[in-house]
């Protein structure tokens, strides 16, 4: 599988601090953190992080002073 197809939810799973965190900060199972890094086509998400998981993540990542910031959910292609 190609990097791009990881991003940015592999990014932003490091920058929380791993797949367990993610998984406690958004009450979901590990597998669902997983199928963010999952191609469409294999029932992911295409490296999408879901909105409402976001927000989750962006509210743990400034209550506990992580660099992570909205853009860091955005891939690099969509922005240029």
């Amino acid at each position: 599988m190609s990097e791009h197809r990881l991003n940015p939810a592999k990014s932003v799973i490091a920058k929380i601090g791993g797949i367990d965190v993610a998984a406690s900060v958004t009450g979901k199972h590990v597998s669902r953190i997983y199928r963010w890094m999952q191609p469409r086509e294999k029932g992911g998400t295409g490296g999408v992080v879901p909105h409402g998981d976001a927000t989750k993540l962006l509210r743990h990542a400034a209550s506990h002073g992580l660099d992570l910031t909205a853009n860091d959910f955005f891939a690099a292609e969509a922005a240029e």
